[in-house]
C-alpha cells in the first residue's frame, strides 16, 4: 500500500510539514514522486518512519537517528528488540511513578500512612524525570543511550542510606569549594580536596568513572551557562575555579 504525505501523516500521527522536513534533511525520502508532484511512500518508508519515531521517543536527535539508520550494520529487527526493551524499562518507571502518586493522593485524602521508602522511590523517579527534561537529549548525544540508562538505573537502585550519604557529600563539597575558592589557588590542598569530593559525588550517579569524563564535565561547567550560573550564584568565578581544580586533580590540565 502506498501513502501520500497527508495519508501517512494521519497514519503515523505526525504533520505533513514534519514529513516534508524529514525529506529535506534526508532522513526519510519518499519512494517516488508521482506525476502530480506528490511524495509517495511505500512499506520501506513506513518501517523507517517507525524507527525514527521510536528513537525520537528515546530522546535521540534527528542527526544521530540519521547516522544510526544509515549505518551499514543497522538491523531493523535488532533495533525493534532494543526499542521494546527500552520502552518496557520506561513503562516500569512510569508505573512506579503513577503508583507513587496514587499512594500520595490516598495518604492525603484518606490519611493513609505512606512509608518513607515509598516516598523515596517516587523522589528518585522525579529526579530522573527532571534531569531527562533538562538534559536528556544532550547527554544521550554526548555519552550514548546505554551510558545514560545505566546511570538512571543506578539512581533507581540507590538506597535511602546512599541517598542521605550523597546529600551530605554534596553539602561537604559546597562548603569545601567555597573555602577553596577564597584561596585563589586551584592546586591548593583544599581545592584538590574539593575535586576529590566532586569525584566521590559523581560515583553515586555514574556507572563508570574515568578521569577523562570527569575533566570533560568540569569543562562543561564553564562552557554551559546553565552550569556556570549554578556554581557562580554565590561567588562568580567558582565554575572556572572548580574546572581548574578538577583538571589538576585528573592530570588533564593543559
Amino acid at each position: 500500500m502506498e501513502y501520500t504525505v497527508q495519508s501517512l501523516g494521519r497514519l503515523a500521527g505526525v504533520s505533513g510539514r514534519t514529513l516534508r522536513y524529514y525529506d529535506e534533511i534526508g532522513i526519510l525520502k519518499p519512494a517516488r514522486i508521482n506525476s502530480s508532484g506528490y511524495r509517495i511512500y511505500g512499506q520501506a518508508e513506513i518501517d523507517r518512519l517507525q524507527q525514527i519515531l521510536f528513537y525520537k521517543e528515546l530522546g535521540v536527535s534527528l542527526s544521530s537517528i540519521k547516522d544510526i539508520l544509515s549505518a551499514p550494520s543497522f538491523d531493523g529487527v535488532t533495533a525493534l528488540k532494543e526499542h521494546r526493551q527500552k520502552l518496557l524499562e520506561k513503562r516500569e518507571q512510569l508505573d512506579l511513578l503513577i503508583a507513587n502518586v496514587d499512594k500520595t493522593i490516598a495518604s492525603k485524602e484518606r490519611k493513609i500512612n505512606m512509608s518513607d521508602k515509598e516516598k523515596f522511590e517516587g523522589f528518585k523517579k522525579k529526579m530522573i524525570d527532571e534531569n531527562e527534561l533538562k538534559y536528556g537529549k544532550e547527554i544521550r548525544e554526548k555519552h550514548g543511550i546505554e551510558t545514560v540508562e545505566k546511570s538512571n538505573k543506578k539512581i533507581m537502585n540507590m538506597t535511602q542510606e546512599e541517598h542521605e550519604a550523597v546529600i551530605k557529600l554534596s553539602e561537604q563539597l559546597t562548603e569545601t569549594l567555597s573555602k577553596a575558592f577564597k584561596t585563589g589557588d586551584p592546586a591548593s590542598d583544599i581545592a584538590q580536596k574539593a575535586a576529590d569530593l566532586h569525584k566521590q559525588w559523581l560515583t553515586f550517579y555514574w556507572s563508570k568513572y574515568s578521569k577523562e569524563a570527569h575533566a570533560g564535565l568540569a569543562q562543561r561547567y564553564v562552557d554551559d551557562e546553565r552550569f556556570t550560573a549554578y556554581y557562580d550564584k554565590e561567588q562568580p568565578g567558582t565554575a572556572a575555579f572548580l574546572r581548574d581544580a578538577i583538571h589538576i586533580y585528573t592530570g588533564m590540565k593543559k
